[in-house]
Order: structure tokens, then C-alpha cells, then sequence
């Protein structure tokens, strides 16, 4: 029997007001998630164009990466079972950096993932509180992680979502453009599950630092790990 894939999806594409930002690291990343997907006993699908996706081996089930941005061209059919393949607990869905930062037409989306993203007014040096210590994407980290990255702000977190990680607090400049505290404060990783439907999303990973970085990549490896727990 041939083992499930990971879609690991890096497409980029268009905001529907004008282009998306475009990640350099894309390919590294899609490198060290197919390792990581082996690693899971997953057979790694890099995905640059999701046309090339069919609904049906969608609903066969596996695990759907997401390191996207902008209006990502999933049709109808995709999403559809997209969506139910997730809820069957079939697929798995782990989302990477700006994978909250697309598909804003899909109105289910963010559930899917968690919250929406709502901007990104520092890039910096910062510490990281790991607010849940017991799950296998933080279990190998100490109480605090010192990173580098873009700092997400997020909108509509899912008041079920089990938030991992979140900015230690006191260390952002409010004065800057867009600076401000949303209502779910700084979350920088959660997780959620709905009966056997499972998502876990970190916002870190905008730069190539962090794809070679053991921490991080245990990180993912620890996410993707619970997400199979319910396969």
C-alpha cells in the first residue's frame, strides 16, 4: 500500500488588489518539508501550481502543507474537499508563515487554518513564552525560545484554537506604523482539532535561518506529528 502524500503547497499568487509578496525561501522550504514528510512515512508532493491537484486525491486523505500567500486559485471542487476531507479527519492541514494570508475569498478558510492574518508592522529579534509545553511541536523547547522573524498580527483566532507559542510581552515598539494589540494578543503557533479534524499553524519561518535551525524544523516535525495521531 503506498503511503499518503503531503501537498506541500508553496504556490504564489496574486492578492485580488495586486501582487503578493514573494518568499526567497520557498525552496528551501519545500525541501525540508519533503524531508520531514518522509520522515512521517508521507510520500512529499510539492505543489507550485494547484491546478495540478485533483479534488479526488484530496479526498484520499494525507496531510495539506500550506506555505502560500495571496488569492491561492483553489476551485470550488478543491475546496470543497478540502473541507471535507479535513472534518473526516482524512487530511490533515499545517500551515506555515503566511499560509494565513491567503485564500481570502474562501470564506472557510480560516477556519481551516485558525485565525486570518492582519499585518506585520515589526521584523526583529524577539523572545518567545512556550505557553504549552505538552504537545510534540514544543515539548523539545525550554519555557522561552529567542527568535528572529516577522511579527503577525492575526484576526478571528479560533476561540478553540490551542495556542503553543506567543510573544513574551514588552518587547514591540507600539509607536510604529500599524502597531496595535489585537483582541487574541500575540499568538505565534496553535493548534486545533474539531472531532477528528485536525490544524497546526506557526507563523515563523520567514527566513532562511530559520529552515536551518534543528529547534524550528522539530517544530514542524512536532506538529506534523500530532496531526498524524488522528490518522
Amino acid at each position: 500500500m503506498s503511503p499518503n502524500p503531503m501537498f506541500i503547497v508553496t504556490q504564489v499568487a496574486p492578492y485580488l488588489d495586486g501582487p503578493a509578496g514573494v518568499h526567497g525561501v520557498l525552496g528551501q522550504a519545500a525541501t525540508a518539508l519533503a524531508e520531514l514528510a518522509g520522515m512521517a512515512g508521507l510520500e512529499p508532493v510539492v505543489v507550485t501550481d494547484v491546478a495540478t491537484v485533483s479534488p479526488g486525491q484530496i479526498e484520499h486523505g494525507g496531510v495539506l502543507a500550506l506555505f502560500t500567500i495571496g488569492e491561492t486559485p483553489f476551485s470550488n471542487a478543491q475546496r470543497a474537499a478540502v473541507a471535507a476531507s479535513w472534518r473526516s479527519g482524512a487530511l490533515g492541514i499545517l500551515g506555515v508563515h503566511s499560509a494565513t494570508d491567503a485564500c481570502h475569498t474562501w470564506d472557510g478558510y480560516g477556519d481551516l487554518v485558525g485565525a486570518r492574518f492582519d499585518g506585520h508592522p515589526w521584523t526583529q529579534a524577539f523572545d518567545i513564552d512556550v505557553v504549552d509545553a505538552n504537545h510534540p511541536a514544543t515539548a523539545h523547547l525550554g519555557p522561552t525560545w529567542s527568535w528572529h522573524d516577522e511579527v503577525y498580527l492575526f484576526s478571528n483566532l479560533r476561540p478553540d484554537a490551542r495556542v503553543l507559542l506567543a510573544l513574551a510581552g514588552g518587547q514591540l515598539d507600539m509607536t510604529v506604523p500599524g502597531a496595535r494589540v489585537p483582541d487574541c494578543g500575540f499568538p505565534l503557533a496553535w493548534c486545533r482539532a474539531e472531532g477528528t479534524a485536525r490544524s497546526f499553524y506557526t507563523a515563523l519561518g520567514h527566513f532562511p535561518g530559520a529552515w536551518e535551525t534543528p529547534a524550528y524544523l522539530r517544530h514542524l516535525a512536532g506538529g506534523l506529528t500530532w496531526l498524524r495521531e488522528s490518522s
